[in-house]
């Protein structure tokens, strides 16, 4: 795999997964939008099936929230899916040092440290899901039960229209 190798696309071969890597030129900086919006575009795929990683804190403790990048994350939905009362967008320095990512490339994937994740329980309704392989311009498409599965996730309803 070579350059395309990052600690989520070995995650995926450790957990013995089929998943496709999808480059594409991340040349924007997601500001006026998001980088998954920007992905979705680029990919040419509808932005209900690409999935941003969102890292917040739900009663001091990091939490990952997968969700479409169509809408936003729902706090107290992630927090009473994570079993807490309330919940906060992480702050960028503390998501990146946890995960190992840097924003725009966080993936549920592969993180330095496994912190409790949800993912949105509308990934249920495809047969693939795009989510970060772990770098900017490099999505990993895989089916929804493998990502749930390789994450160690739960599945919620956790999506802000």
């Amino acid at each position: 795999m070579g350059a395309k190798r990052t600690p989520a696309t070995a995650a995926a071969d450790r957990a013995g997964i089929d998943f496709r890597l999808h480059s594409y030129d991340a040349t924007g900086d997601g500001s006026g939008s998001s980088y998954g919006e920007d992905a979705a575009r680029a990919l040419g795929v509808g932005s209900d099936r690409v999935f941003k990683t969102l890292v917040a804190e739900v009663d001091g403790r990091l939490t990952v929230g997968v969700v479409p990048v169509a809408g936003g994350l729902d706090l107290k939905a992630l927090a009473a899916a994570a079993g807490g009362k309330r919940a906060i967008m992480a702050r960028v320095p503390d998501a990146e040092r946890a995960t190992g990512y840097v924003v725009g490339g966080i993936s549920p994937l592969g993180q330095r440290k496994r912190l409790r994740t949800v993912v949105d329980s509308s990934a249920a309704g495809h047969d693939t899901v795009f989510v970060s392989a772990g770098r900017r311009g490099l999505q990993m498409e895989l089916s929804p039960a493998d990502l749930v599965r390789t994450a160690e996730a739960t599945s919620a309803p956790i999506a802000a229209p």
